[in-house]
């Protein structure tokens, strides 16, 4: 029966090695930023392990109720499977393959989850289990601070097996980098020692540990040499803007970090490092002044401050954004308005926070039209949001009648008159599929 082959699947699912077994510790407000720093890698970090960021941007998808778009994302890294490991394709597509089971399997697609499976089976056993290993700790690496521990075991298991495997050297010298206060000293310097300046990653990432160790000026080398590359810039910035800081080069860090938020403007570590600036500039000028600034000392310390609140602000709105985000939209509602109600002196922030709270809220004709006319230099940018937001629901099925309403009025707006009726009049038929009475 259907019901006994789903029993039997699903006991030879949980046998699988990949990302619906690893139990990656991942807790639902973590969610959506663990997305944005997904969808960031694969936009912006040049690197050979992208196969393993598909997949796990297909897990991520799928704790989300996302499973079509998990499907997208596996066929991504079967892709970039044949493209860049085409003569180990088989040993290489293991995890991905686990992947597709699992994903069928929760969408009741019985078949296709027993077809994936046996493509597991059949190739298995040709599969090192350090390769698994491997994969295993860039997925937990990914997840935050609680799955360091086990990210390092598993590199380290196959740096032991394997120390020439750049794959393994990289990741075991990353993750004792994170755990950097909870390593022995011998760790640390083994660690220190795999790491290659030829990766682009590692070369903004080895500056920051020949800083700690007090060779800050070869780190500087390191890193202005990797500021020349056209590679990973996005990450370059933003480690280059560490190093910068901490070595007490402020204003520096600051035009770094300001680069790298142009390609990733809501990104809340890029804002709070920013705030993190912002303060060391302003005991810098404490101290100077024996913390009694005057004149155009007091002015800039003012500055400063309104420059500090609002890198507070935004990381509200990252807040209220991930909570719209998880469907706690009372919650999100809530931190939307406490920022809304701020005294905002900084024009941009005035706009781009009504801006944001738009784009995460289906508004009413009323609130949208109004917001319309008072954000008018940014009109195009606010109407385009909301058209993709309201088109991707319609994608999911999701509040769809309301979504073909809100592109009515977004068309009207836009000038766009036939296309407004054509809208309007899809909502209104859906309404009587919905309400036959009527």
């Amino acid at each position: 029966s259907e019901e006994s082959d789903g029993k039997l699947i699903e006991d030879s699912l949980i046998q699988l090695r990949c990302h619906f077994t690893w139990k990656l510790l991942i807790e639902a407000p973590e969610i959506p930023n663990l997305e944005n720093k997904i969808v960031e890698e694969i936009q912006f970090l040049d690197t050979k392990y992208n196969v393993g960021i598909h997949n796990l941007l297909a897990y991520v998808k799928h704790l989300k109720g996302q499973n079509e778009e998990g499907l997208e994302s596996l066929k991504e890294a079967k892709d970039l499977i044949q493209k860049e490991h085409a003569n180990q394709a088989d040993v290489r597509s293991l995890v991905t393959w686990g992947n597709f089971a699992w994903v069928y399997y929760h969408m009741g697609r019985l078949a296709e989850a027993q077809t994936y499976l046996d493509k597991v089976e059949n190739t298995c056993k040709k599969m090192e289990r350090t390769e698994m290993d491997c994969e295993e700790g860039w997925a937990l690496l990914k997840c935050g601070r609680k799955n360091y521990e086990r990210a390092k075991a598993c590199f380290k298991k196959g740096f032991e097996v394997d120390p020439e495997n750049s794959e393994f050297c990289t990741g075991y010298a990353i993750a004792v980098h994170h755990l950097d206060g909870f390593n022995t000293a011998t760790e640390r310097n083994e660690a220190f020692s795999l790491l290659n300046p030829d990766d682009v990653y590692i070369k903004v990432l080895l500056p920051l540990k020949l800083q700690d160790k007090g060779q800050e000026a070869e780190g500087e080398k390191y890193i202005e040499e990797a500021l020349t590359s056209m590679s990973s810039q996005t990450y370059v910035f933003r480690y280059a803007a560490k190093f910068y800081r901490r070595k007490g080069s402020v204003d520096r860090a600051l035009q770094l970090l300001k680069m790298a938020l142009q390609a990733t403007p809501t990104s809340a570590l890029l804002h709070h490092q920013m705030g993190l600036c912002y303060k060391a500039q302003m005991i810098q000028i404490k101290e100077a002044t024996n913390r009694q600034p005057r004149g155009q000392d007091r002015e800039n310390v003012d500055r400063l401050t309104i420059m500090l609140k609002a890198t507070f602000e935004m990381a509200y709105v990252d807040l209220a954004e991930m909570y719209a985000e998880m469907g706690h939209h009372r919650k999100a509602e809530d931190i939307f308005q406490k920022v809304l109600c701020m005294k905002i002196v900084d024009d941009h922030k005035k706009q781009e926070i009504p801006y944001r709270y738009a784009i995460n809220h289906y508004l009413n004709k009323w609130d949208l039209i109004k917001l319309h006319k008072k954000m008018s230099y940014s009109r195009e940018k606010l109407l385009n949001a909301l058209e993709k937001l309201a088109k991707r629901h319609v994608h999911r099925n999701v509040r769809v009648v309301e979504s073909f309403s809100l592109l009515g009025l977004i068309h009207k707006l836009k000038g766009e008159v036939s296309d407004a009726l054509l809208c309007y009049d899809r909502a209104l038929r859906l309404t009587a599929d919905l309400n036959p009475m009527f």
